[in-house]
């Protein structure tokens, strides 16, 4: 899953963020919330009656800063202080807000990487000049540490493994195309490639699922940029499917079903939509070559969500009648559109076809999307499934 973080002007004419990020394991979110000038720090409990509990100190946050949910409850917050980025956990202490200061990185661009699939630990990025520093930030024993040098300039950040130990980045080296490369952090950063769609194609890996295999693309391989989809060590070239080619709209996937063990074609999908008309939901499975468009709940906190097993989506939203609330969602079955259920109203919509030929593909014949070394022994790499 991933979490992203826009602006939205509130009934009353302020502008807060509202971006949120979940827990790998679903159990907590954290963003910013408040007014433009009284953001704080804000924890969500998940599960069938989700609840907030705002961390404020005695200071408003600035509007750059970061926060990341933990396992345990707490919050990891970023902070840019004196030309330093400076981290602190966050919890509740009755009425009050403890901190307990991590320490500092110094760094001209740095931003955390979504959450850790333990839980227990959080890492952050910091681009260079001919290099990008991975940092872990917390779960540390001496505060935050340096893992890893890895060379070229690298953006964004996506898990492959359930230990938390092969990160997924898209690199740039020498203002070359952009690939995506395999870190492995317990072996010093040693970097393996990932994707290689054609030798001057921009390739980037924005989710992946390490029960399946599925992996989600963005690509301009075709030509253009392009949403397609692969599975973690299979030798079938990727597919940009017809119906993800949305006109004068920008596709986002933001969340992938778990639990589907070595069949990524059967997989959920959900998709953020923006266009002139606003950001709405997307919901699609490779099996099914459709994409069921649909009215975003109210107040949805936009790019974020996670599936459970069973195949039910949820998404947090936030309004002034329910503060910290989950909109449900039951996933497709093929050829039926799902609805969207809040707590007063249920929100159906079109679903696009597929092309009658079929999807596009890119690569026929060759090695499209490679396994990482460090995975080689890893039984749940997808290399049987259809992809």
């Amino acid at each position: 899953m991933t979490a992203c973080a826009i602006e939205t002007a509130t009934e009353d004419g302020a502008v807060g963020r509202t971006g949120i990020t979940i827990t790998a394991d679903g159990a907590y979110a954290a963003r910013l919330a408040g007014g433009r000038e009284a953001l704080f720090p804000e924890r969500w409990t998940l599960g069938p009656e989700p609840y907030a509990v705002p961390l404020p100190l005695d200071q408003p946050e600035e509007r750059e800063a970061e926060v990341l949910p933990l396992a345990d409850g707490r919050v990891l917050i970023r902070r840019r202080v004196a030309g330093r980025h400076a981290f602190s956990l966050l919890y509740p202490t009755g009425p009050g807000t403890g901190e307990l200061p991590l320490g500092a990185v110094e760094s001209a661009e740095l931003r955390l990487l979504p959450p850790a699939p333990d839980g227990r630990r959080a890492y952050a990025l910091a681009p260079g000049a001919e290099s990008t520093a991975v940092w872990l930030v917390a779960g540390g024993a001496f505060g935050p540490e340096h893992v890893a040098e890895v060379p070229g300039r690298c953006s964004g950040g996506v898990w492959l493994d359930r230990e938390g130990r092969i990160l997924a980045l898209d690199r740039q080296l020498a203002g070359g195309p952009v690939k995506a490369v395999a870190v492995d952090l317990e072996r010093g950063g040693e970097v393996t490639p990932l994707l290689q769609i054609t030798d001057d194609s921009d390739d980037r890996l924005l989710l992946a699922d390490t029960d399946s295999g599925l992996l989600l693309i963005r690509s301009n391989a075709p030509g253009h940029d392009r949403l397609g989809w692969g599975v973690l060590g299979s030798l079938r070239p990727v597919r940009f499917p017809e119906c993800l080619r949305l006109a004068d709209c920008a596709v986002t996937p933001f969340a992938v079903q778990p639990g589907q063990v070595l069949m990524p074609e059967s997989c959920a999908v959900a998709l953020r939509i923006d266009g002139a008309a606003g950001t709405w939901l997307g919901v699609w499975r490779p099996s099914g070559r459709r994409l069921h468009q649909l009215a975003a709940p109210e107040g949805w906190l936009a790019g974020a969500g996670l599936w459970s097993r069973e195949g039910v989506l949820q998404l947090p939203y936030a309004t002034r009648a329910v503060p910290c609330g989950m909109a449900r969602i039951d996933g497709p079955a093929d050829g039926l559109v799902p609805d969207v259920i809040t707590d007063t109203k249920v929100i159906t919509g079109p679903a696009q076809s597929e092309w009658p030929g079929g999807e596009p593909s890119w690569g026929t014949g060759t090695p499209i999307v490679y396994k990482p070394v460090p995975l080689q022994q890893a039984p749940l790499t997808g290399g049987g499934a259809p992809g």
